[in-house]
Order: C-alpha cells, then sequence, then structure tokens
C-alpha cells in the first residue's frame, strides 16, 4: 500500500495538525474501526478541515489493514484561560500590529478584566512590546 498526502497550510492561522493512523483487522469494517478508535481520543475537541480513510487487503493472507489521515484544527483558548505573561503579551503584540501600534485603540480597563490582571500589568505588557518593536 503506498500512500501520499500533500497538506497546504494557513500560517495565519494558527493550531492546525495533521494525524495518521493505522490498524489491521480480519475484514474492513474491524480495521476502519481500530483506526477510528485510536484517531477520535486524539481529534476529540477539534475542528476537522479534511479527512480520508483507505483499506488494502493482501491476497495471500486475506488480511486488511486501514490507514486514517485527518487533518484539523485546534479550538482557540479563550482569552480568559490565558495565565501565562508571555501568551498575554503575544496575544496583545498581535491585536496592536493590526492597529499599527496605537495603543490608544485598546480599551485598557476591558483587556485587564478579561485578563483578570490589573490595568498597571497592561500598561507594561504595552510599554514592553513597543520596545522590543522598536
Amino acid at each position: 500500500m503506498h500512500l501520499s498526502a500533500g497538506l497546504l497550510v494557513d500560517p495565519s492561522t494558527p493550531g492546525g495538525r495533521v494525524v495518521a493512523k493505522y490498524s489491521a483487522g480480519r475484514s474492513r469494517e474491524s480495521a476502519i474501526e481500530g483506526v477510528l478508535a485510536e484517531i477520535n481520543p486524539l481529534i476529540e475537541n477539534a475542528e476537522v478541515v479534511a479527512f480520508k480513510f483507505g483499506t488494502y487487503t493482501t491476497p495471500v493472507t486475506r488480511r486488511t489493514y486501514a490507514v486514517g489521515v485527518v487533518a484539523y484544527n485546534l479550538p482557540m483558548k479563550p482569552a480568559s484561560q490565558i495565565s501565562e505573561t508571555a501568551d498575554r503579551r503575544k496575544l496583545l503584540a498581535h491585536v496592536l500590529s493590526l492597529f499599527e501600534y496605537n495603543p490608544k485603540v485598546l480599551n485598557i480597563s476591558e483587556l485587564a478584566r478579561v485578563f483578570g490582571v490589573s490595568r498597571d500589568t497592561i500598561y507594561y505588557d504595552i510599554q514592553q512590546i513597543l520596545k522590543e518593536k522598536k
């Protein structure tokens, strides 16, 4: 059996992954069930972009092999769950880059509430981001 896969990746969309699993069985159904049993726990909360399953039965032993390939996107983490300083700054830096690094367009109080930090922390993060940009 030969398997080829091509993947077109959009670098602006984070969290894309590909998983490929195989399984052997006495019938086509049992082989596919084995592949699904391995893949389903890995993509439980993910958004499936594309998938393909294929089977092959050997002529001598009559053993059936199944291969499954799934491309999926991981769910985005809500801003309220971001607790690491580096993650918060990365998100703030991205937002600032969209507005040409103009911090006046941001609602500092709302950002502080969403991230669960003080306004001073948000001001300090913005100051560090602007300093790194220069």
